[in-house]
């Protein structure tokens, strides 16, 4: 996937969730953050950011922070919505007869649906932007959603879809995600139900550029098809 218009800036403060202040050519600006996450490993004052130019011109912020320079690491997209995209864009590569993004089932919508001769799929998607000694991790905060998702896909597979966890590592170098049971225990165990029910786990790994992010062929791990 790509961005558009991207520049540099340094990153100053989060007032709150959604906006950030960052320095842009000497000038402070109010961005969006395109990530309500908590961010605080990522977000430190005068880190390098990464920021893309809105072509709304009706928008409060002109700029949306989409990635930010982390020390030891590199590049890491922090863009919420970006895995979901570049899973779309990958799966569209892999064979599949039938694809349907934002699929209802149980009480709730799952990611992906697909087909492929008759086999019914469904696919979850976690980005990942946590890391910690090179390995990634999720949740970084609590996720009572996140342990839904899971129990609807264990349903899923006991009904015979193929069901998986794909989590899409928004960031270089890292091959693997892992439960962050130090932050919520419960999603770690929802995670050991799944997998003994049946249900994979796929990691994407991706290369991260100021204005784009694809997936890594040497870092993807797992297959469910």
């Amino acid at each position: 996937m790509q961005y558009d218009r991207v520049i540099w800036g340094k990153f100053i403060e989060r007032p709150n969730r959604f906006v950030a202040q960052v320095e842009i050519d000497g000038a402070v600006e109010t961005v969006h953050v395109k990530n309500t996450g908590r961010c605080k490993e990522l977000l430190l004052p005068n880190v390098d950011v990464v920021l893309s130019e809105s072509d709304n011109p009706n928008r409060k912020t002109k700029y949306d922070l989409v990635a930010v320079n982390k020390a030891g690491l590199g590049l890491i997209n922090m863009d919420s919505q970006a895995p979901n995209k570049l899973m779309a864009e990958w799966l569209s590569t892999q064979g599949f007869d039938y694809i349907k993004p934002e699929y209802s089932y149980g009480a709730s919508r799952i990611d992906f649906y697909m087909e492929y001769r008759h086999k019914k799929y469904l696919l979850e998607v976690k980005g990942c932007t946590l890391e910690k000694n090179g390995i990634g991790y999720f949740p970084d905060a609590p996720t009572e959603r996140g342990i839904r998702h899971i129990h609807e896909l264990i349903r899923a597979q006991k009904e015979g879809f193929a069901a998986c966890i794909a989590f899409v590592i928004q960031m270089p170098k890292v091959k693997e995600v892992r439960p962050n049971v130090e932050t919520h225990p419960a999603f770690g165990e929802a995670m050991v139900k799944a997998q003994r029910a049946g249900v994979q786990v796929l990691f994407l790994g991706c290369n991260v550029e100021p204005d784009s992010l694809t997936v890594d062929p040497k870092r993807i791990k797992g297959k469910f098809f």
